[in-house]
């Protein structure tokens, strides 16, 4: 890949990585919140247990997020090593170039399409996830 393609793709994966960030952020800031600092509540009395299931559900789901989202923050940083070592663009399965439009949406790409299309069959095949939206 030429040096200016890399040098794109680099910008891409540092933005990516930079929006990331904020959004965990947020999430561990709202995660993290108890629910009656959010709702303001500094009484003694509890919440309603519907309330705190509620809450609970939201903070699991948040948690859910910010794993996902630190899996993705782990391939971009994986992509960034590759653009380094000039071998970013390369599938890591058949070592065919991986499509520019495909780089351009997902830049952490690790895998050209038909790759990707088969290890998702052996994800369904053998009921694993590792789910990093590519």
């Amino acid at each position: 890949m030429l040096k200016k393609d890399l040098d794109k793709y680099k910008q891409l994966l540092v933005k990516k990585k930079e929006e990331i960030l904020k959004a965990m952020r947020h999430i561990e800031e709202d995660a993290l919140q108890s629910p009656r600092d959010a709702a303001g509540d500094l009484s003694g009395y509890s919440l309603h247990i519907a309330d705190s299931a509620t809450d609970s559900y939201d903070r699991e789901f948040s948690l859910g997020l910010a794993t996902n989202a630190q899996k993705i923050l782990y391939e971009i940083d994986e992509a960034l090593k590759r653009v380094q070592e000039k071998s970013f663009g390369d599938c890591l399965s058949c070592s065919k170039p991986i499509n520019k439009r495909r780089l351009t949406a997902i830049p952490y790409a690790r895998l050209c399409i038909a790759c990707q299309a088969k290890e998702e069959t052996g994800r369904r095949e053998t009921g694993s996830s590792y789910g990093l939206g590519e």
